[in-house]
């Protein structure tokens, strides 16, 4: 879990807001395991979906075909009113199991998809939208909640619902899902898991050091410092999920202190916070990896971007070393702002190719180091104006 020490300092007096990491944590531990164990009876979830679908679908027949008996039987009575006799009608209100094996296969199929069908559902719990204590909390982590809450209660509310096919087989899965499983190891794992193998990150971190307040509590400074005490020192805090300890978590702080220093955080602060790692600036060589290796890296993003409007765009490995030379250079000539320089390297690099993306479909673009230098060396040969590059 990565979290922002300066998500604490406006909001006047902190108190027990830095609990909400441990709120989080648990709530993102609980997420994963939820869905983990969902995974494991996925396809039994799925098929006894399946089984309740073709029920409603063959009861629905089974309404259509009584409502057609029902017509005959009618007309047949008028008929023998005026022949004077008692014919007999051969229509049946059930469904065959043919009938049934029919049904089957066009669902599995997807072939009954955009059809309407009536379902009965578990209704909604009533009153789960807990209002949290926090400031910040999202409605994805509210609805897991609901989930979990749900799997509590006994089906005994139960209401009816038109829905299409494909609709229907998503709400009985999650509904089948949450009858397979076991909510209180869902909730106990999740706990333990958080306890015994969570990493909170905390961002800023130098951001909390400042001049010392003499009167009154500095709320926004050695406020949160003060806070943060219990928390790496080991706590029980209590979570909607359950009481959750903190003695085993791993907490690793960091922050450039370029206008500060680490011995201007509180003593105690500082003990709890035993090893320190100093982090050298970023290589030319690591701007490149930066730019190459992640899943999403800038490079991938843009070519994908570009594709859209029908453009292919490629980077060449001269191309790519130049890029990251002159964010280098740019960061030891203004300001160095690390792989965030990446970002306006590269908006001004294809900033009139993604301008005119739309009449270039079918275009194949080659970005080389002769590129580069075309769209961006400008900056580097215009010190002042380089200076209002971010």
């Amino acid at each position: 879990l990565k979290v922002e020490a300066t998500k604490f300092t406006e909001v006047g007096y902190v108190g027990r807001d830095v609990e909400a990491i441990i709120h989080d944590l648990v709530e993102s531990s609980a997420n994963k395991v939820y869905h983990e164990e969902l995974k494991e009876i996925e396809s039994k979830a799925e098929r006894l979906a399946t089984e309740r679908l073709v029920g409603y679908l063959c009861q629905q027949l089974g309404k259509r075909s009584k409502r057609a008996t029902e017509k005959g039987q009618q007309a047949l009575k008028s008929i023998s009113k005026v022949a004077k006799q008692t014919p007999t009608w051969a229509g049946g209100g059930g469904v065959s199991p043919v009938s049934r094996q029919r049904v089957t296969r066009l669902l599995l199929s997807h072939q009954l998809e955009e059809q309407f069908i009536e379902i009965e559902i578990v209704s909604d719990v009533e009153g789960t939208s807990l209002v949290n204590s926090r400031l910040d909390m999202d409605l994805e982590d509210d609805s897991l909640f609901n989930e979990l809450h749900r799997g509590f209660r006994s089906h005994a509310g139960q209401r009816k619902r038109k829905v299409r096919v494909k609709e229907a087989r998503r709400i009985l899965t999650t509904e089948e899902a949450n009858k397979l499983l076991d909510f209180d190891q869902v909730l106990e794992q999740a706990i333990n898991r958080a306890e015994e193998s969570a990493v909170v990150f905390i961002d800023e971190i130098d951001k909390l050091c400042g001049p010392r307040v003499d009167i009154g509590r500095d709320v926004s400074g050695e406020g949160v410092q003060r806070d943060l005490l219990p928390l790496l020192e080991g706590t029980t805090v209590m979570t909607r999920y359950g009481s959750m300890k903190t003695e085993h978590i791993l907490f690793i702080a960091a922050g450039t202190f370029s206008q500060n220093k680490p011995s201007e955080l509180i003593p105690e602060l500082q003990g709890r916070l035993p090893l320190r790692v100093e982090l050298n600036p970023l290589s030319q060589q690591d701007l490149e990896r930066i730019l190459v290796e992640p899943r999403n890296s800038l490079t991938k993003q843009y070519q994908a971007l570009l594709a859209t409007e029908g453009v292919a765009l490629s980077f060449t490995e001269d191309g790519i070393g130049e890029i990251a030379r002159l964010a280098v250079l740019m960061n030891e000539r203004v300001e160095n702002i690390g792989a965030r320089r990446l970002f306006t390297i590269m908006e001004r690099l294809l900033e009139d190719l993604s301008f005119t993306a739309s009449e270039r479909k079918g275009e194949q673009v080659i970005v080389d180091a002769n590129y580069v230098w075309q769209q961006v060396g400008s900056l580097i040969k215009d010190e002042n104006l380089s200076r209002y590059i971010l």
